[in-house]
């Protein structure tokens, strides 16, 4: 069944965690944590993410986050995947890490940015992997400290957070810290990391579909914000799936696709589904699979299956960038 569409877009805010496999400690020594936010911070350099605040406790993190050009999804696939992938070779382990996938609340920025920025920069103080709050100026796995201008953390967007708080940086340093300060009688604050009622219920597309039933849903559980703010994702996510049925109405099957693009792309649907790797079928092959994989929902795996090659090279060719044809066809179909 074709997935449903996302509930992202570029610009973003997201509060997003990732626990380890039945409690596994995600973070063994400084070389795994060096590692992980090597990865954060490439994505921050590349513009696919940008970073507020973040925390690496031993069996979980915390990431605040704008998504870029490139959705959320894709951005920790590469952030998480090469993370397990050197962490088992690291560890002479197998297997899964990560218990089942990330966790991701869609935020509202005002006023969360700053509840959340302060909420994840004291994870470490609240696990006891510091003592005391001035011992978090100097804790190097955490964003706190580069807010404070220690360690070199230029991927990190520390203006866009200071600047609540002063208009010269050591005004503005002394009010974020005043500001931690003031956060640490709260302890925990569950409401700050969300339900899982969409979860259950299957997602933005089950609420959808039971709001058309006339059932009235707490519709929040995966988004921190007013009910304003609610209301306006639902409308958008109402439009994404709008927007994919009506492309898959008209374009039900694989098949239907390649003939459609085989008869104005210059190809035939024979040599789409061939070895061959002519300059022109490679792009007709990345155009099908984003089409595919973007526009219809189906998976990799699926689409590998029609065409006969991995499934691995189609989600490459799916997550590359987007073929200016795309939109095109999108709207011809």
């Amino acid at each position: 069944m074709p997935r449903q569409p996302r509930l992202d877009a570029a610009g973003t805010l997201h509060h997003v965690m990732g626990r380890g496999i039945e409690r596994t400690q995600l973070f063994r020594d400084d070389t795994d944590r060096s590692d992980f936010v090597a990865r954060l911070a490439a994505l921050g350099r590349q513009g696919d993410l940008v970073v507020y605040a973040w925390a690496l406790l031993p069996n979980h993190f915390h990431l605040l986050v704008r998504t870029g050009a490139q959705p959320l999804f894709r951005s920790m696939k590469k952030l998480l995947t090469g993370y397990v992938v050197n962490f088992n070779r690291r560890h002479k382990r197998v297997g899964h890490l990560f218990q089942n996938r990330y966790k991701s609340i869609v935020v509202e920025e005002e006023p969360y940015l700053l509840e959340l920025t302060r909420y994840i920069h004291l994870n470490p103080l609240r696990a006891g992997l510091v003592p005391r709050l001035a011992a978090l100026r100097r804790y190097p796995w955490s964003g706190h400290a580069a807010l404070l201008g220690h360690g070199d953390r230029p991927w990190q967007d520390t203006r866009t957070v200071l600047a609540f708080f002063g208009r010269t940086r050591p005004r503005a340093v002394a009010r974020y810290e005043a500001f931690l300060r003031e956060g640490l009688p709260q302890g925990r604050r569950p409401e700050l990391v969300g339900g899982g009622l969409l979860r259950s219920l299957g997602g933005w597309s089950q609420v959808l579909a039971l709001r058309r039933r006339g059932s009235r849903v707490a519709a929040d559980a995966r988004v921190l914000g007013s009910g304003a703010f609610v209301e306006h994702l639902l409308r958008e996510a109402a439009s994404q799936e709008k927007e994919t049925l009506r492309f898959t109405r008209k374009v039900r099957k694989l098949p239907t696709l390649a003939r459609h693009l085989t008869a104005t792309g210059g190809v035939e649907e024979a040599e789409l589904r061939s070895g061959l790797r002519t300059r022109g079928l490679v792009r007709a092959r990345r155009l099908f699979c984003q089409l595919a994989v973007r526009g219809m929902g189906y998976s990799g795996a699926a689409v590998a299956r029609f065409l006969g090659v991995t499934t691995s090279s189609v989600n490459r060719l799916a997550a590359s960038e987007e073929l200016p044809e795309v939109k095109r066809y999108l709207e011809a179909l």
